[in-house]
This record gives C-alpha cells, structure tokens and sequence, in this order.
C-alpha cells in the first residue's frame, strides 16, 4: 500500500507510524477531524477568497486574484489575514474587505471558499491542513512546505478531504512544459539521462535582506504591532528579532534558502515534463557562503547552492545556483538520442517563443533519425501570462473539481528533492528516499 493510499485516521488507527513510517504523529494526532464539506459552487457563483500572509507575496499573489475577479466577475476578496496590523490594514484598504490577525478566525467564517496561504514557509503546512480540515480549498504558494512530513500530511490530507490544492509555482503553467512533456512521450528525446538547471542572480545587498520597518515589533502600537509569539508558531522560541522576521529566508528554521524560494521553480516543472512525476532515490548538495560581507551579516543558509539527485527509472537532475552571480546554466532535457532545451537563456521565469529539439548526431540511433530526422527541431510554444493561467486553473478547478496544474502529488516529488537537498546539505552527507516510508535515510532501502 502506498501512503498516498493510506488515510491520516487510518494511519492514527496502526499506531501513528512512529516506527512503520517515520512520520510525526504526534502533529498530526493533536489535528482534528476534516469537519466541513464546504460549499458546492455553481457555474455562476462568485469564488470568495480570503488571503492569510499578506506581505509581498501574499499582497502580489491577492492582487491577482482580485484583478482576475475584477476581469471576469467569478472571484471575490472577502478578507485579509497577517500578524503585522500594517499589512492587515492595507490588504483591508486596497480589497474593500475584513482583516485580522489570526488566521483561525478567516477559516471559521462560512462564506470563504478558498484561501491562498502566503506565510513564511514553516507555517505553509498547518495552515493549509486546518484550511482543508474546514471545507476550503487552498492556493498554496511555494514551498509546499517545509519538511518531508508535511508533504505526506498534505498529500493525505487532499485525499481524504477532496478539497482542491494548486500550489502557487506559476512556472508550471508555462506552455513549454506541457509541449516538453508531449515531446517526451513522442520518443523526441530517446532514453531520458539528465535534467538540468539552474538559477543565478546577483543582488548587492545579498539576497532576501528585504528593507526593515524599524518601528514594528511585538511592542509595536497601532500599525506597528507584530505578533511575534503567533509568527514564531512551532519554530524554536526567541525574543523578538527584526531580521528574522522581514529577512526570514535566510534562517532554517522558516525556510530552506536556494532550494525551497528558487528550486521549486525547477524542480516542480521538470516533474510536469517527465510524464509521471519522481521521487529521488538519492540526492547530495554542497555550497556555501561565498558572495563577500553582503552576504555574510546574519545569515544561516548559503548563497551559493548545488545538487545532485539521482532517481530509480535510470536519470538524474543538476541544478546549480549562486545569488552572487547571475550567469545562468541552459535548462535543458538530456536524452540518448536528443536533447530538449527548454530554457536557452537559462532563466526559468523568462519566456521564450520555442522549445529545441537537438538530435545527438553520431550518438543517436538509426531509427530515431529515420522518425525525427538529424536536424534541430523548433517547437513554437505559446508565451501565456502565467500567474493568470495558474490563479484561472486554480478557480476552474474549484468549480469542476478536476486535479489543477500543480497539484499536491506533482508538488510533493519536488518537496521531497528540495527538502532532502536541504538536509544533505546542513549533514553533510549523501541521502537517499525510502518511498515505502516517505522518510530520507542514510542507506539505500532495501529491494
């Protein structure tokens, strides 16, 4: 039995898994029952969405929803959700709508459908467990969530609830993945050996340190109050610290770095474009600190940041980073007889008007060459606006209950890589997955 079979209850009912599957019962035992169904919307029903984190993301991730609803009449924001009364206030102005601090009180209101979770990662899962648990479907942006246990709740959690998950990678709306994936399964590539990518940028400042608002703290009166104590959630207790919470990427405690902001972005598409989406049986990482003071200041996670994964059908992905260089690595599919380069400037959210299929030449075969011919091929692919294709297939999918672009299977085998590569890294160490138990490990499973 696999465990995306397995319900949360009947996991509870064999002993909650401890040592048949490596998970964190406890978490999941202190959760209660799914105890709402939700509405069921009609064709002409307008959506009505509520937002929880309203910072950057979750402020640009609202305005699209709301744009969209302004466009076609079939959404609504119907409130706003941080532990930061400033942001509250705002998404409060801007939506017309009612705000709060406590995101408990926007998942018992009656009339919210859906939520888009846009919180710091560490909070991603719960949120959207208990959303689920009470009727609404989620947006959730990415990460997924924070470690591999969430992916297996989460994962569970759609099952038994029916309730619609896309998680927020608009990349993996992008045409050229689906075009990559028909190619694929066309016998375009021949045999499927690597994948790679990359993302590199450059920022003088040194990535995620996002400006502070020197009067907000926990102290904070008026728009200045922050609940810390909330935003800390399940993460180790500290005394308030501004940079942990305006620059919280840079911390392992509520985030991953490289892997889970930027990652995903690779990992989650290239799933799309295999045909069946993988879990890795092996990944290492390695890196470090190397872009200079910048850099340095209060800083956990590496600004420079590789991995290898190899996975059981006989392939494997090298995906490489620095966010102190901006020069990128063409993203491409490797196959014994082709390859498909789908990103030649390298940038995974820039867009291009084709995808190219290159044939080997000497290395290929003889009867591909008599199918596919020995010349470059250009596959035109369409240049969509992909957070509006994501946020649209997302409402569409609430109303046919149909499985969205990314959903929360297709999404899991990318958490699984980034989370592992992760912890290969802050180990130093060489993991493998055992998928019967959703657990990393230090050995291969056993046949």
């Amino acid at each position: 039995m696999s465990l995306s079979d397995f319900h949360r209850r009947d996991f509870l009912k064999a002993g909650g898994g401890g040592a048949a599957f490596g998970l964190a019962s406890s978490a999941m035992a202190a959760r209660p029952a799914a105890k709402s169904t939700g509405r069921i919307i009609g064709a002409n029903d307008r959506i009505q969405v509520a937002n929880i984190g309203c910072g950057g993301r979750g402020y640009y991730v609202t305005g699209e929803f709301h744009k969209m609803g302004q466009e076609t009449n079939n959404s609504v924001i119907v409130g706003v959700c941080d532990v930061y009364q400033k942001r509250v206030s705002r998404g409060k102005k801007t939506y017309n709508c009612e705000g709060t601090l406590d995101y408990r009180e926007i998942l018992a209101r009656k009339d919210v459908d859906a939520v888009i979770v846009a919180t710091p990662d560490h909070w991603h899962a719960k949120i959207a467990l208990e959303a689920m648990d009470a009727g609404k479907d989620v947006y959730l942006e990415k990460p997924m969530c924070h470690t591999i246990d969430e992916a297996w709740q989460l994962v569970a959690a759609v099952k038994e609830t029916g309730r619609v998950l896309q998680v927020g990678s608009q990349t993996t709306s992008g045409d050229q993945w689906h075009k990559a994936k028909k190619a694929i399964a066309d016998g375009m590539i021949g045999k499927h050996i690597m994948s790679q990518g990359s993302y590199h940028r450059n920022s003088i400042e040194g990535e995620w340190n996002w400006p502070i608002d020197e009067n907000a703290g926990p102290e904070g009166k008026g728009e200045d109050y922050i609940d810390w104590k909330m935003w800390l959630g399940s993460a180790t207790k500290r005394s308030w610290d501004a940079d942990r919470f305006f620059r919280f990427r840079k911390y392992w405690d509520y985030s991953g770095g490289v892997a889970t902001d930027l990652f995903f972005h690779v990992v989650a598409p290239m799933n799309i474009c295999w045909g069946e989406p993988q879990f890795p049986s092996k990944v290492m990482s390695s890196g470090g600190i190397y872009g200079g003071s910048a850099f340095e200041f209060k800083r956990e996670v590496p600004d420079t940041f590789h991995l290898i994964a190899e996975y059981a059908k006989g392939y494997s992905m090298v995906l490489s980073s620095s966010m102190a260089n901006s020069q990128h690595i063409p993203g491409l599919i490797r196959g014994k007889d082709a390859s498909l380069i789908m990103v030649e400037h390298g940038r995974f959210e820039g867009h291009s008007p084709y995808i190219t299929v290159k044939p080997e030449g000497r290395g290929g075969s003889k009867e591909y060459v008599e199918k596919f011919g020995k010349e470059e091929i250009k596959i035109p692919v369409e240049n969509n606006n992909t957070m509006k294709t994501h946020v649209g297939n997302f409402l569409d999918c609430m109303r046919t209950r149909k499985k969205p672009t990314l959903d929360v299977e297709t999404a899991a085998r990318a958490q699984v890589l980034i989370s592992m590569a992760v912890m290969s890294y802050r180990q130093g160490k060489v993991l493998y997955f055992d998928e019967s138990k959703w657990k990393a490990t230090d050995k291969p499973a056993k046949a």
